[in-house]
């Protein structure tokens, strides 16, 4: 089960905002007592890279040795999740552990209070004594946020950036090449290091096709020439047929239109998107090598994840924001090197979230989470493949709250067997409910099955009690 957040008395608000405010300076004497041989952390962030698009994860074109060989020596999470599915608020989150229903930031939303910045994992490292660094595609507004990172270089894209010699090189490896300073320039300090790429998302000011529309690194122009690709798992037309129209007439469907409507843009587009991935696998191989020669890679945990999935085509569908699995689903590997040799090149059946990143990484850091949180770590279960001491999640909530005439709101809870989603602004409220035991393709909606009522209701409920908890947790 998810750990239970107890409704909020008087005094708990009181200690939650007295903790908040003083950037959680109520842990300085536990942050001073802390080692310095404490591990160096690097977190990279993928953009609209859903879970399966892994070599390590089964798929049979696209190449990503350098990540599969830290999953080989590492573990990977086949169930991994976001609880919103879009850059901006998934990007809040992954910093501050709070779903965006609590941190309340997505596009066109003010920034993330200063509270819950003083309270996010950057700043509770820095203070503690870590170098933090930030590299790439920042995608959202934190209030202070001067006091997250020793070093930051916000860098554009995605596409091709001159650089002062006169030559162009892509934003990926653009981003490697400022990571290897970063640890090459490191002192004795532990360090942290979010590397936070826009590929693979697409260069959504330009729907020319191939590298106009998913540029990608050069040195990865020859993969997957004359590789014939696959049509979309959910390809068949009944996908899209059973919808409900306001889904059909909804943002997916417009960059459908930009990417995938016909056979010889899907094949282009397919092998660029897949060559912005190899492109970032090339860049962790070389932060790999460069750890190695810095000697610091026996003492360096690397987290490969995403901030949101994506649909390939599948459903007659492009981009994110909705219900579906392509949309929620994200890779995530963790490798540490201090795992013993039984423990390493695992895959993990339990559900990890965005939000889980924040505590994760606290803890590697031998620091305490902030009771706020709303994720937990996972290195309980890096470390033993199952949660043995202690509840884990079974369910968890999510949603998508940004104001947009083409992107349905909607919120609702997944558990390991149902899903229930209800897009709440239509009129009628539109409900979905999914038995992802026996339809994992979600073809079926089950809202409106008799045999499905008391479950209905059920997840009605815990939707509701979600909301209403992670509403009531506002700064």
């Amino acid at each position: 089960m998810i750990r239970k957040i107890n409704p909020f008395t008087f005094m708990s608000v009181v200690w939650l905002s007295v903790v908040l405010l003083c950037g959680c300076n109520s842990n300085a004497e536990v942050v001073r007592k802390t080692s310095d041989n404490r591990p160096n952390i690097i977190l990279l962030l993928t953009d609209d890279q859903r879970n399966d698009t892994l070599g390590c994860a089964g798929h049979p074109v696209v190449q990503t040795p350098n990540i599969d060989s830290l999953a080989a020596r590492g573990v990977r999470f086949e169930n991994c999740f976001v609880t919103t599915s879009i850059c901006a608020a998934s990007r809040a989150s992954i910093f501050t552990g709070l779903c965006e229903r609590t941190h309340g930031y997505t596009f066109g939303k003010p920034a993330v209070a200063k509270s819950y910045t003083m309270a996010s994992y950057p700043v509770l490292l820095r203070r503690s004594g870590y170098r933090t660094g930030f590299i790439g595609k920042f995608g959202c507004k934190m209030q202070d946020d001067k006091e997250m990172f020793d070093y930051k270089k916000v860098v554009r894209g995605p596409g091709y950036l001159k650089q002062p010699d006169g030559s162009v090189l892509e934003s990926t490896e653009v981003m490697g090449g400022l990571a290897k300073d970063f640890i090459q320039e490191n002192d004795n300090r532990p360090f942290c290091l979010s590397v936070s790429f826009h590929a693979s998302h697409a260069n959504d000011g330009d729907t020319t096709p191939g590298e106009g529309h998913y540029p990608f690194p050069k040195g990865v122009s020859h993969l997957y020439v004359g590789e014939t690709m696959a049509a979309p798992d959910l390809s068949d037309p009944k996908y899209f047929d059973t919808l409900p129209e306001f889904l059909k007439k909804s943002m997916n469907r417009k960059r459908f239109y930009w990417r995938w409507d016909t056979p010889q843009k899907y094949q282009v587009n397919m092998r660029a998107y897949f060559r912005m991935l190899s492109g970032i696998d090339a860049v962790v191989g070389e932060l790999i090598e460069t750890l190695k020669e810095k000697g610091l890679a026996d003492n360096t945990i690397i987290i490969y994840t995403a901030d949101n999935g994506y649909f390939m085509g599948d459903r007659g569908f492009a981009g994110k924001w909705n219900h579906f699995e392509q949309s929620l689903r994200v890779p995530l590997v963790v490798y540490d090197p201090r795992l013993p040799q039984a423990a390493r090149g695992r895959t993990v059946a339990p559900m990890a979230l965005n939000i889980d990143l924040a505590p994760t990484i606290l803890e590697l850091a031998d620091l305490p989470t902030p009771r706020h949180y709303q994720g937990q770590s996972v290195m309980p279960i890096v470390k033993a493949g199952s949660v043995k001491e202690g509840p884990w999640r079974q369910e968890f909530f999510c949603e998508h709250l940004m104001n947009n005439e083409f992107i349905p709101k909607w919120e609702g809870v997944r558990t390991e067997r149902y899903k229930y989603a209800r897009y709440f602004e239509q009129t009628p409220p539109y409900e979905f409910l999914h038995d992802l035991e026996k339809d994992p393709t979600e073809l079926n909606n089950l809202a409106s099955d008799t045999q499905y009522q008391e479950v209905l209701k059920q997840l009605r409920a815990k939707t509701q009690g979600f909301a209403d908890r992670y509403s009531a947790q506002k700064p």
